[in-house]
């Protein structure tokens, strides 16, 4: 817990008002992607808030059920497109968020679950066929919004003991055990750019990907998530050490503290170079709002306080840093203040000091008022929805009751 911040919590509570009616032609032309089972930017997305605010008694659970309806309009997605970010893994997240101890939803849940098991064994079977083949993973083959880490994530929060939850902790550990002792790169290694596509020009051998949205970063912290619940899935720590040793490997010493790299091409990790003008922004997909929370979680996960203390340090120099926050010229999670102060959030609460819990309250007053300005976009990952979410967490000074920031492997 943290101490309550009532300005963020009534910029929360504004576009929550604002989002009641899913039905309102405003928030159906104020960006909004033609998905409405997709967490990023459909129905689905912006249910969370509000199942977040009737879980906290700041809202009821009526707006929250009429978002859910808005988001099961068109036909179920069990695709090879469905994740946790799209179809069935999307809405049961979202469902099973809105679960409450009165039994409401069950039936829907245990039609959402059939979906999503069939979908995981797919995916893990296909995963360890690739991998007895020898061939190099895709990135939406592991990542957390298309692939088998979201999966992984979905699992771990709602039924942890489940076998899926462990065939998919599994397979990551699969995923970090190098193959050929003669490759100059690991196992979770690219052969695309990523934008997961080929490129032949500017990523020839393609890349390696340190990113909580695209990358091993989001494995790092699941499978050290899964750790610190007391989960055993074999080999999860010795996973947990490999991504360590190579994101060790990345780390870059500035003037204000540690950093990360976002992704390493062929050429710099031949050259064991990186110029200090790539260093990321502080956002969470590529930055110290993701790279840092994962290594905090890895640190505590192993017991290594020396880990732990420079995810802390790193984190604390970008929220003290002028010139990394000013970088941050949106409003949203991924890319935005609000995906830092979540992650800051959730890092205050298992810091050893309290440092980054002072700096807290300056970041959500920044981002209260850059939603005081007109809202063009009301998504989850992109919009208004997921900053006036993590207002909320900071409003309230209590961790997420229907964890939704799971999506984000932060918690």
């Amino acid at each position: 817990m943290t101490a309550p911040h009532t300005a963020a919590l009534a910029a929360s509570d504004r576009i929550a008002e604002m989002l009641t009616d899913p039905r309102s032609s405003a928030v159906a032309h104020r960006g909004g992607r033609p998905w409405p089972q997709s967490l990023a930017g459909g129905a689905a997305g912006i249910a969370l808030l509000h199942i977040e605010r009737a879980h906290t008694g700041h809202g009821d659970h009526q707006t929250a059920h009429n978002w859910l309806t808005a988001a099961v309009q068109a036909p179920l997605s069990t695709a090879d497109n469905a994740s946790l970010y799209y179809g069935a893994p999307c809405l049961g997240f979202a469902v099973h968020a809105a679960h409450t101890s009165n039994g409401r939803y069950l039936n829907t849940l245990a039609r959402l679950e059939t979906a999503v098991f069939t979908l995981t064994s797919k995916r893990v079977a296909a995963a360890q066929a690739r991998i007895k083949r020898g061939e190099r993973p895709t990135m939406k083959e592991f990542d957390l919004i298309r692939g088998l880490t979201g999966l992984a994530a979905f699992h771990l929060t709602f039924h942890p003991e489940h076998p899926f939850t462990i065939s998919t902790l599994t397979y990551l550990v699969q995923l970090t055990t190098r193959r050929r002792a003669d490759d100059p790169f690991p196992p979770w290694w690219t052969n695309v750019a990523p934008n997961g596509e080929p490129d032949p020009h500017t990523y020839p051998e393609g890349h390696g990907n340190l990113g909580l949205s695209h990358g091993i970063g989001s494995a790092l912290a699941v499978l050290a998530l899964a750790i610190l619940q007391g989960l055993h899935v074999p080999g999860a720590e010795d996973a947990v050490h490999r991504i360590c040793a190579w994101t060790d490997q990345w780390r870059q010493q500035g003037d204000t503290g540690p950093w990360w790299p976002g992704l390493i091409s062929a050429a710099q990790a031949r050259d064991g170079k990186i110029n200090p003008l790539l260093r990321p922004r502080p956002s969470w997909c590529y930055g110290i709002a993701g790279t840092a929370r994962a290594q905090q979680l890895a640190g505590m996960a192993l017991g290594d306080l020396d880990r732990q203390r420079a995810a802390e340090e790193a984190m604390l120099a970008a929220l003290r840093d002028p010139a990394q926050l000013d970088q941050l010229d949106e409003i949203g999670l991924c890319h935005g203040k609000a995906g830092l102060l979540q992650a800051a959030w959730r890092m205050a609460a298992d810091a050893r000091t309290p440092c980054i819990a002072n700096e807290l309250p300056r970041l959500a007053a920044s981002l209260a008022e850059d939603l005081s300005a007109s809202v063009n976009d009301f998504e989850l990952l992109d919009g208004a929805a997921g900053a006036a979410l993590a207002l909320h967490t900071a409003g309230t000074g209590t961790a997420p009751a229907s964890r939704w920031d799971a999506v984000l492997a932060l918690a």
